[in-house]
């Protein structure tokens, strides 16, 4: 592996323009101050990214995208918030890539920097960086097939770090190594994958499970935790860990490995866990969702606190490597309890996947977007497992929802 660590953006293997640490003046400014971030694809638009609008309130009122937010360039963008910062990542599809942070004042949205960097594939927050990888998908033929990854620092907003890392060495079964995503446990950094062979995304191995972990901020692969219960970690830009208070790691697995036509998993979609200060799976612990919520599968998750998640679902029947559930079920990772969430509306057309949680143990939000072109965010309680309608939201669909303080 190739590491290089500097504080000059000149001296990185990476392109990089830093803008004024102040928004344009021709940029559009929102009309709804507040602290939560919505973030919202134009009605009648294509090949355009969302609007990013801010709101003071996620409980009441209607919000709109006519004359209101603020408009990014790029058509495909995905968002994390650390440090008391909103970083937009542009995914360019084999283009460029490019990402763009905000910070909040006054309740309105102030553009920080924006740099272009590769297109990637996984990213999350470690330690006081944006850790971010650009992953292969086919087998290089001189057997060399690297994994790139990129620190960006949310104090400078500057990358301060860049390397390599061998795909085919955490499989270790000739196939490519293709992180779910990214989580940083204790000091380290977990990589859930799936091993696939090529583009396609299929394997030899669909009943495995394996989580390479690296030492930070080196990023040197330290071992393979590996589980045969379940199929691979998570799914295709979906984190599929949570840590709990107790440092204890869950770990859930929707069961759609696949070859080139068909799903070839034997295994159930269920949760595993890793014991705080262990690296290894945690054979005492199987949690089966499909004996637990019968005829459905988990296909993503946010933890709420209180060993609490909100988990998406979806039925067997209708299952897809890339659809996410359209309902709702709060998760109890310990109690091994799994409820329904009621109080959604009957014509869903889909549910935001980034979503906001105090993490108070009981509260998330979600944006629900209809078949009428309407969307509302809806308060997730866990206690109660119900869903209730808040702010409205016009003119585009909602596609994810943050908070900045």
């Amino acid at each position: 592996m190739k590491v290089h660590f500097t504080k000059a953006i000149a001296a990185l293997a990476l392109a990089t323009t830093i803008v004024s640490c102040a928004k344009k003046s021709d940029d559009p400014v929102a009309e709804n101050p507040g602290n939560y971030i919505l973030t919202v694809t134009p009605v009648a638009s294509t090949a355009v990214a969302d609007y990013l609008l801010t709101a003071s309130n996620l409980e009441t009122g209607t919000i709109s995208t006519a004359g209101n937010g603020v408009e990014q360039d790029g058509t495909y963008r995905y968002y994390v918030t650390h440090n008391n910062k909103f970083f937009s990542m542009l995914y360019g599809q084999g283009n460029p890539g490019a990402v763009t942070t905000y910070n909040i004042q006054g309740g309105k949205l102030t553009k920080l920097s924006n740099f272009q960097t590769e297109t990637v594939q996984a990213f999350a927050p470690v330690n006081n960086d944006i850790l971010l990888t650009k992953l292969p998908r086919t087998i290089n033929a001189t057997g060399s097939t690297v994994a790139t990854w990129y620190q960006v620092n949310t104090n400078s907003l500057l990358i301060s770090g860049t390397g390599t890392l061998d795909a085919l060495a955490p499989g270790n079964n000739g196939e490519i190594a293709h992180f779910s995503w990214l989580q940083q446990v204790g000091t380290k950094v977990y990589a859930p994958f799936f091993s696939i062979k090529n583009s396609s995304f299929a394997t030899s191995y669909p009943d495995e499970a394996w989580i390479a972990v690296y030492s930070y901020p080196g990023m040197q692969l330290e071992k393979t935790i590996k589980d045969n219960r379940t199929s691979f970690i998570g799914r295709y830009f979906t984190n599929g860990l949570g840590v709990v208070e107790n440092g204890d790691t869950y770990a859930f697995s929707s069961s759609v490995a696949r070859d080139e036509t068909k799903f070839t998993s034997t295994k159930p979609s269920a949760i595993t866990r890793i014991k705080s200060g262990a690296t290894e799976f945690d054979l005492t612990y199987f949690f089966n969702f499909e004996t637990a919520l019968p005829g459905y599968y988990i296909t993503n998750w946010i933890y709420l606190g209180a060993n609490n998640f909100v988990a998406q679902v979806q039925p067997i029947a209708a299952k897809g490597a890339y659809t996410s559930g359209i309902e709702l079920a709060i998760v109890n990772v310990v109690d091994k309890t799994i409820k329904k969430v009621t109080g959604l509306p009957a014509d869903v057309k889909s549910i935001t996947t980034n979503n906001y949680t105090p993490k108070d143990g009981k509260t998330a939000y979600y944006g629900v977007n209809l078949t009428s072109g309407i969307g509302y965010i809806y308060k997730v309680d866990a206690a109660s497992a119900t869903a209730k309608q808040g702010l409205k939201v016009e003119g585009g669909t909602i596609t994810a929802v943050q908070h900045l303080d």
